[in-house]
């Protein structure tokens, strides 16, 4: 089936309508989940997800906007038909445009043949493999919670009324485990995770081992007193801080007024070691792709660099709102919604100091393992709270596992106290971020 030329007709038919400007998005999608404990599975699950979203826009700036998972074409008359008199209760505004064609856009690598060549077995045993990477790196670890492999393929389709066509297809695939350490009555999680475009990248030793020394590095664990000292979060750790900056720097957050950073673009922001990039087009992003969700071509774009506010992430609308020109940041989650403003691949620069360097630098300090409760934290005015667990670090050496701690404060703040960066940049996901070590900040204990 041609998605683009089922695009195409979606939005002539939205001309012959009326339509002031019409775009139709298309998307096709299988995945596959496998679940594993005590080296049975226990979950495999194939899904499916086809459909088509089409937005209008009148010629008073009015849009509506409708979607449907039948797109065959005599169903796609009904589906236009309902974003047309859907455009009738929305009000005019004159920022709703769809984008130009976005020009010659660059070859990207962004699906690996061998994710769904393999057999299904392949993927169960590793799914296995990482189990059993965990089960024998550490007699401690007795029992597991899942060990997953999980990969996806999807196809888009975009095409609108200026004349933008743009097809492409994408996939992924992961693995990650959670298993549980015992000793002496005291039991501890871990977590391993690794993803990648390609299936050869996958490591199921490396990603089971991890999640076994997350979890045997907090056996007896004990509570601690507030204490004044230096910080340390680890790459996975320093991805969750991310989750309070990202809605953040959207520019539709800055122009409500829900933003912490309205009206600090030129101004510093965070220690000057720190750079925060989007890149939509990174070698081997889980977010990579020529275009956005509204066909603007992908970028990159330093957000903030060596600790200035440099800009904001825009969609097509709040662009056209703020006088700038979109960053290729019109994400869309689904065929079902329009495009938001959202991430792509973000993350935080790697430094140039050695992990075991900057770790062997702190005399009394936390290395954190995990935290809870980021979700709570306020993205208008960065103040947050949270728990952590993890390791005492006394002269450069971990010493004493911790737990029933916290640490609060503000984002900035925080940011601005970083005085050192890794060089040892991961990702999870499409975020990543190096190992940070923030100099001095309250840990309050019991």
């Amino acid at each position: 089936m041609d998605y683009l030329e089922l695009a195409h007709h979606a939005v002539r038919e939205a001309g012959k309508r009326g339509a002031h400007a019409a775009e139709a998005y298309i998307i096709d999608s299988r995945s596959l989940l496998v679940e594993v404990a005590d080296q049975a599975v226990e979950t495999l699950k194939f899904a499916n997800d086809t459909g088509v979203g089409v937005r209008v826009v009148t010629a008073d700036g009015r849009v509506g906007f409708a979607f449907a998972t039948d797109i065959a074409v005599p169903s796609l008359a009904a589906i236009v038909g309902q974003a047309i008199a859907n455009s009738a209760g929305t009000f005019p505004d004159r920022h709703n445009l769809l984008p130009p064609p976005a020009g010659e856009l660059p070859r990207l690598k962004l699906l690996d043949p061998a994710i769904a060549a393999a057999p299904v077995e392949d993927k169960i045993a590793l799914a296995k493999a990482v189990e059993a990477a965990a089960r024998g790196a550490d007699a401690r670890v007795k029992r597991t919670e899942r060990c997953v492999y999980e990969d996806a393929e999807y196809g888009v389709a975009l095409a609108n009324s200026h004349g933008l066509a743009v097809a492409y297809r994408a996939g992924y695939c992961g693995l990650y485990g959670v298993v549980l350490a015992e000793e002496d009555g005291d039991v501890q999680a871990g977590m391993g995770l690794g993803y990648a475009r390609d299936l050869a990248a996958l490591d199921a030793g490396d990603v089971g081992r991890e999640a076994a020394r997350e979890a045997c590095l907090l056996l007896g664990a004990k509570e601690t007193g507030t204490v004044k000292a230096a910080v340390v979060l680890p790459p996975y750790v320093a991805t969750n801080f991310l989750s309070v900056l990202i809605p953040a720097l959207g520019a539709d957050a800055v122009q409500k007024g829900r933003s912490l950073f309205a009206d600090k673009v030129g101004r510093k922001v965070a220690s000057p070691l720190l750079s925060l990039i989007d890149d939509g087009r990174l070698d081997g992003g889980i977010a990579t792709a020529p275009v956005d969700g509204e066909g603007v071509a992908t970028r990159r774009t330093e957000l903030i660099g060596g600790g200035v506010l440099n800009g904001f992430l825009y969609n097509t609308y709040t662009a056209s709102r703020g006088g700038a020109a979109s960053t290729g940041n019109g994400v869309r989650p689904s065929f079902r919604s329009m495009p938001e403003v959202g991430a792509t691949n973000i993350f935080l620069a790697a430094g140039e100091t050695p992990r075991d360097a900057l770790i062997a630098g702190v005399r009394d300090g936390l290395y954190v393992t995990s935290v809870m409760g980021m979700h709570t934290a306020n993205p208008i005015s960065g103040e947050f709270s949270v728990g952590v667990t993890g390791v005492w670090i006394k002269d450069g050496e971990f010493t004493q596992p911790v737990r029933g701690v916290a640490i609060a404060g503000n984002i900035l703040d925080i940011l601005g106290e970083v005085d050192a960066v890794g060089d040892d940049l991961r990702f999870f996901g499409s975020q990543g971020a190096p190992t940070l070590r923030i100099g001095k900040i309250t840990i309050s204990g019991a």
